[in-house]
């Protein structure tokens, strides 16, 4: 661990490989898992408020999920989430030739809205820990359903960090990503190429 403009970072996310691939998972991070969706509350505010641009893209069950049980919902931890449908599925996804995608995206990407996906899908697979101090922390995740991911990282050598270089500058800032670049160089410098 090390410490990058008060945030506590593991070294993991500077120097493991991983680099998204949905032909590989299928997008199953948002169908599995037990819970929904990590929010932010003004995130949870911003849901109700473009409830109707990303409407059109869910499916009739999230739909349903949504209007029963809210655009966020407290879980058994007593986080703040995505609402589900059953016991693991993001009731915001949907699927599309067998690969699930978030349908808040889809209307960001059309145009309908200006909110692209909560923070914490964005960063996946950082996730941020809020300790009792304030202060946060960033570990990475594994997830076996992700090998995919590793093994892609791995033959581009595309570090945790830098796949998610727009996620992290939307939540932290350039400067922030700039100090992981830094991080990167010294941790890297003594170790052999």
């Amino acid at each position: 661990m090390i410490e990058v403009d008060g945030v506590i970072v593991s070294t993991d996310i500077l120097t493991e490989k991983f680099l998204c691939d949905l032909s590989a998972c299928r997008g199953i991070c948002c169908v599995e898992g037990n819970s929904g969706a990590p929010l932010e509350t003004d995130e949870a505010r911003v849901l109700a408020g473009e409830w109707a641009s990303f409407r059109p893209f869910m499916t009739p069950e999230g739909i349903a999920e949504v209007e029963r049980q809210g655009f966020a919902v407290i879980d058994s931890d007593g986080d703040l989430v995505t609402p589900l449908v059953g016991v693991a599925e993001c009731a915001y996804s949907y699927n599309s030739d067998g690969v699930t995608l978030c349908a808040i995206e889809k209307a960001w990407a059309g145009g309908r809205t200006a909110f692209r996906k909560p923070v914490s899908c964005h960063l996946y697979p950082i996730r941020v820990a809020r300790f009792g101090d304030g202060s946060l922390g960033l570990n990475y995740h594994r997830w076996a359903v992700c090998e995919g991911a590793r093994r892609s990282g791995r033959e581009r050598g595309v570090p945790v960090f830098r796949m998610l270089r727009e996620a992290i500058v939307r939540r932290f800032g350039e400067e922030f990503f700039e100090a992981l670049e830094a991080a990167e160089k010294y941790l890297l410098k003594g170790r052999p190429e």
